[in-house]
């Protein structure tokens, strides 16, 4: 085996490895780590340096090769001279020399000793078999909690008369008279229910007519002014309301924009109400002032657009 062999082997279980009259290899533990541009992850690992004021022999090198390849002392130790020798005049002719698996030396033109680590072995046994690794970007995004549910119907029930046995004998007919008005109050009731969502939804759809038609004619409004300035134009925009068809949250604001601009292509007036308390920008496909008017868009977005889509209900200013 070869000297770096011997210091390779031995970086592995001690910190510092000192060669005699040429200097140490000192290792030091580095936390795993992730490059911010490349995304990628590296493992804990050692990290090589050289201190060449470190000189003095401390027997660990010498030692190992003797065990290692079965010599003595002496002969060990000659091997170690042998290799600074060789080294020092490696860097006098060539100013560079390179040690296998542990790093390069070159030497400046002032005569400054410098030392290069090699990267590709980690002698951090612990991380043995782990390897870096690139991993693409991941944008999180938090799903924010319902704040309320959908629709709460409320029904009110019709009383029923429950009529004692004793007097099922006596007069028989009420049983059935009884049954009759029952019947007919429940036919009232499911029509009068017909009936008024009936109404509901004209009322709806007749609210949204006049709403559209009274935004256009806003928005087609020119005042103009007798004097020699050009007409000027006003577009009045209608109160956008506190009951919003939530899209999603995004916590990357350019994301929000570009949700906003795809739903404006579908013909959703689609816009952006802030940030919850989360810090995530929201983006509604619509904002309305009536409750009834919020729910049916929802169903609407619900059915044709997104299953996930929720209502939102801010405090009133």
């Amino acid at each position: 085996m070869t000297i770096s062999q011997h210091i390779s082997d031995l970086l592995y279980r001690y910190e510092c490895v000192i060669v005699p009259n040429f200097g140490a290899f000192i290792t030091q533990t580095e936390s795993a780590r992730v490059h911010e541009t490349t995304n990628a992850f590296y493992p804990p690992r050692k990290v090589v340096s050289f201190n060449e004021q470190l000189q003095k022999s401390d027997g660990l090198l010498v030692n190992h090769i003797a065990t290692t390849e079965h010599s003595n002392y002496y002969a060990a130790s000659s091997k170690v001279e042998a290799f600074v020798r060789e080294s020092k005049l490696a860097l006098d002719t060539e100013n560079t020399f390179s040690l296998e698996n542990i790093g390069t030396f070159s030497r400046t033109e002032e005569g400054k000793l410098l030392f290069d680590p090699s990267y590709h072995i980690n002698y951090l046994a612990s991380s043995f078999g782990l390897s870096s690794f690139t991993s693409s970007s991941v944008v999180r995004e938090t799903v924010q909690e319902h704040l309320e549910q959908d629709q709460i119907e409320v029904e009110e029930q019709t009383p029923v008369v429950i009529l004692e046995n004793t007097r099922e004998t006596k007069r028989p007919y009420l049983k059935y008279a009884a049954v009759g008005l029952l019947a007919l109050g429940l036919s009232g009731f499911l029509g009068l229910n017909y009936y008024s969502s009936q109404v509901k939804a004209h009322n709806i759809a007749e609210q949204q007519k006049a709403d559209a038609q009274l935004e256009q004619h806003i928005q087609q409004a020119t005042f103009v002014i007798d004097n020699p300035l050009q007409p000027v134009t006003f577009k009045v925009e209608k109160p956008k309301g506190n009951y919003h068809i939530i899209a999603g949250a995004f916590r990357v604001e350019e994301n929000a924009d570009k949700k906003v601009s795809q739903l404006e292509a579908k013909g959703f007036k689609a816009r952006r109400i802030g940030k919850n308390k989360y810090g995530l920008h929201q983006v509604v496909y619509s904002s309305h002032s009536d409750r009834l008017e919020a729910l049916q868009a929802l169903r609407n977005v619900k059915r044709d657009e997104n299953a996930s889509a929720w209502l939102l209900v801010q405090d009133k200013d």
